[in-house]
């Protein structure tokens, strides 16, 4: 199999990301993308085409659907949970979480980057490796969907993980110069606008068998690195052969990695398999509303100005029309007037882009559907908001889940742990936000969480965790830090308490 080959999941869904990649773009874009997503007309000659394509308008429900559906998500901070930065590991991953790529990219940023990949073409990739000639420290790079050719997942020791992972990535060469040597799996990120020519590169994560374990029933296995470039055309020949420049085995703490170190990113689940775009539907709609556009205005271009005519007038004469000029003739009987289209072929248009906008907001966004005359409640709101919620809820566990996996990758490279499994939640965890409402906790529900409290039937923890969800404690405040705003307060109310009774006594 050539290594340039695609696995058949990323054929059947290659066309939907291209189409979903135009529609966010916007109209230059579609435009561009002719008669893919605005066929041709029967009989249209090319400049007729032209006319035509340039008449129609995009309206692009899609693009805003998918920011504000981001906007959500990020409209409170990830809760991220690392160790303290006095510790060796706590201080490595503190310079990961302020600089996650080598390209001063923060972790919250990154998410964000990860987030809007995963609402517009469902998938995403991220491999953790370890810079070791300048830096010496951990960092992810970020495949989109279209860089991730090929993948396997086999059964290995009980478990269904990912055994290949075929990468494709343009990278820059200066100066004949190669990809990083050592312990690194990926290449080192470049600033952007860099001199030198782009170098078409294909990367190889293989996970391959060591030797016979003996007595154990877990058979060891290693990540194997290859790279792969096109070489110099041959004479008379056009078509440019892959060839292996280079195979390595990466080491952590002198061994060889146990797994791949790569996470895929999804909306549903952080598994290879290719998910459904979450915006599928919403594109197909944006498009026909598209192509209805075009022919509503292909129609008004051609009878909504109305047309004069007349009978019994000199056929040589220049009749001009406009309010300063007179048509005479001595024909008996000579008429003129006006052509007008009456009829309803273009409200029919009319009314199937108001159906289709209707649709897009039943799809995905609330910010396009008009505003009722009357008066809902926050439940009645809630209730017709679910099924965006839900979807929303899905794609925030579901990066939150594989944010989490890249985490402690970044914390396996800095620690003794044996294997990346190891970590657990309580030393590294990423928690997207899943609260899309934009209500604050009521005064009611206030003061029951606080009788909770007082009765022992919630923690003080929990209190305020309920109260950091309601809007009540900003986000970026810990318990502790709360506990100390708290406790100074009160040693300020006693002080003044203090103060005025020396005076009350004094007087």
């Amino acid at each position: 199999m050539a290594v340039d080959a695609t696995h058949g999941e990323y054929d059947a869904n290659a066309g939907a990301w291209s189409r979903a990649r135009d529609v966010i773009a916007g109209e230059d874009a579609v435009r561009a993308g002719r008669e893919r997503y605005l066929p041709r007309l029967d009989s249209q000659a090319d400049d007729e085409y032209a006319a035509y394509a340039g008449r129609a308008s995009f309206f692009n429900a899609t693009a805003r659907t998918a920011d504000c559906f981001v906007g959500l998500i990020f409209r409170r901070a990830p809760l991220v949970r690392l160790p303290d930065e006095a510790q060796g590991v706590g201080a490595a991953l503190a310079a990961f979480r302020n600089d996650v790529d080598m390209l001063g990219t923060s972790l919250f940023g990154y998410a964000k980057n990860i987030v809007s990949e995963i609402i517009a073409v469902g998938r995403a990739g991220t491999l953790v490796d370890w810079e070791g000639e300048v830096e010496d420290r951990v960092y992810a790079t970020m495949y989109r969907a279209e860089s991730i050719l090929n993948w396997r997942v086999e059964r290995i020791n009980g478990r269904n993980i990912p055994t290949l992972v075929v990468l494709h990535e343009p990278m820059e060469a200066a100066g004949g110069g190669t990809s990083p040597q050592g312990g690194s799996t990926s290449p080192q990120p470049s600033p952007q606008g860099g001199e030198g020519d782009a170098v078409e590169q294909i990367r190889v994560l293989r996970l391959v068998a060591g030797a016979d374990a003996g007595a154990s029933k877990r058979k060891p296995y290693s990540c194997q690195v290859e790279l792969w470039r096109k070489a110099e055309a041959k004479s008379g020949q056009d078509k440019r052969e892959w060839v292996l420049v280079e195979t390595r085995i990466p080491l952590r703490r002198g061994k060889p990695l146990p797994s791949l170190p790569f996470v895929f990113h999804g909306p549903r689940h952080s598994r290879p398999a290719v998910d459904k775009l979450p915006l599928g539907d919403m594109i197909a709609v944006n498009l026909d509303h598209y192509r209805l556009d075009a022919d509503y205005k292909h129609g008004i271009h051609f009878t909504a100005l109305p047309t004069a005519w007349v009978s019994g007038f000199d056929k040589t004469a220049t009749l001009r029309i406009g309010s300063s000029t007179a048509w005479t003739t001595e024909t008996v009987g000579a008429t003129a007037g006006f052509l007008e289209f009456t009829g309803q072929g273009l409200s029919t248009f009319e009314r199937a882009m108001d159906r289709d906008e209707r649709l897009m907001a039943v799809l995905g966004s609330r910010l396009l559907e008009e505003q009722k005359r009357v008066g809902e409640t926050a439940d009645a709101i809630e209730l017709r908001q679910s099924g965006e919620n839900s979807v929303l809820s899905s794609i925030a566990s579901s990066v939150s889940e594989s944010l989490t996996q890249v985490l402690r990758w970044a914390f396996w490279w800095n620690s003794t742990e044996e294997l990346p499994d190891s970590i657990t939640d309580a030393q590294a965890l990423v928690e997207l936000n899943t609260d899309f409402s934009s209500s604050t906790m009521s005064a009611p529900e206030m003061l029951a969480a606080v009788k909770s409290w007082q009765s022992g039937a919630l923690s003080q923890d929990s209190m305020q965790e309920l109260f950091r969800k309601g809007e009540i404690l900003p986000d970026g405040r810990t318990n502790e830090e709360e506990a100390r705003l708290i406790a100074g307060d009160k040693a300020a109310v006693k002080v003044a308490a203090l103060t005025d009774a020396n005076a009350n006594a004094a007087t």
